[in-house]
């Protein structure tokens, strides 16, 4: 019936996989819990009591494969037919979670849960992280698009998976769900987008955020100078604009316009109330300064 997959990174997921056990012993359904520990060095002690659970396994990598490989591999490992996926940060809130995608256990599919974020956390070193995923990524079902495809909480049939599966090659940084759901809709496959999110506890600081921006912007320019992926200019209005700039012959001086304005940037959205445009002026300047060294 269902195999539920956590890939695991420094992260004490004992919670959430007793959450996740209980809602599923309810269910009187066949199902497993898969943790796997991608290189891990945090919380193994404490991950390790999930295996003490019926129908858990608890499998450590000794050495950090990487987003895209870890889940083939929880999914090659995965008996059943339906595989969902919910990354190791995440929080159960609704008491019929699990309930909602049994309900879709019985075809092939593609089931996107969504995320949500908490109402009541105001820390200040992380309010670019709040800010950004309360705006752009906590949507309702009938909010997101029918392309949005996350892999942080979802149901795929493990037929489906098999004819996709992650890029293994991607190195680096974020964009490997965006290849494997176009992947999905150049076979055909529509996204069934529904209301059962996960909250989303494992917050970056305002630092961390803007590295790993950094990060994922820098590998998304690379990703499209392979050739590999043209369909990227279509699918990211970041690139989509840079493509766009460089075409005006303007990419050399938005590139000294980061470095004048990389500080001042960097300063506002780190403060307790930055804003989101700052936030894009900020990438696509960081992408146009990225371009003559890549």
């Amino acid at each position: 019936m269902l195999s539920i997959l956590l890939p695991t990174h420094n992260y004490n997921i004992t919670k959430l996989v007793a959450d996740l056990h209980q809602q599923a012993l309810n269910q009187y359904v066949d199902f497993e819990i898969i943790v796997m520990e991608d290189g891990s060095t945090l919380f193994k002690d404490e991950n390790k009591t999930v295996s003490d659970l019926k129908f858990c396994q608890y499998i450590v990598l000794p050495q950090n494969i990487g987003r895209s490989a870890i889940r083939n591999r929880l999914a090659d490992t995965a008996k059943y037919d339906h595989l969902l996926f919910i990354d190791c940060d995440a929080e159960v809130f609704s008491e019929n979670y699990i309930e909602k995608y049994v309900t879709f256990c019985k075809e092939d599919c593609v089931v996107i849960g969504g995320t949500a974020y908490e109402t009541t956390e105001t820390n200040a070193n992380y309010s670019l992280r709040l800010k950004y995923g309360r705006e752009r990524e906590a949507r309702t079902a009938a909010e997101r698009s029918k392309n949005n495809f996350s892999t942080f909480n979802f149901l795929i049939s493990k037929s489906i998976f098999n004819r996709v599966r992650f890029d293994e090659s991607i190195r680096g940084y974020g964009h490997e769900d965006m290849l494997f759901g176009h992947q999905l809709h150049q076979l055909g496959y529509e996204f069934i987008q529904i209301e059962n999110p996960l909250i989303h506890k494992g917050l970056d600081d305002n630092e961390t955020f803007l590295y790993k921006t950094d990060e994922g912007t820098r590998n998304l320019f690379r990703l499209y100078k392979t050739g590999r992926y043209p369909f990227l200019a279509d699918e990211s209005k970041l690139l989509n604009t840079y493509i766009k700039i460089h075409k005006t012959g303007l990419t050399r001086l938005l590139a000294l316009k980061y470095d004048l304005l990389k500080s001042l940037l960097r300063r506002q959205l780190c403060s307790r109330s930055p804003s989101l445009l700052v936030y894009d002026l900020y990438k696509i300047l960081f992408l146009c300064k990225t371009s003559l060294f890549e």
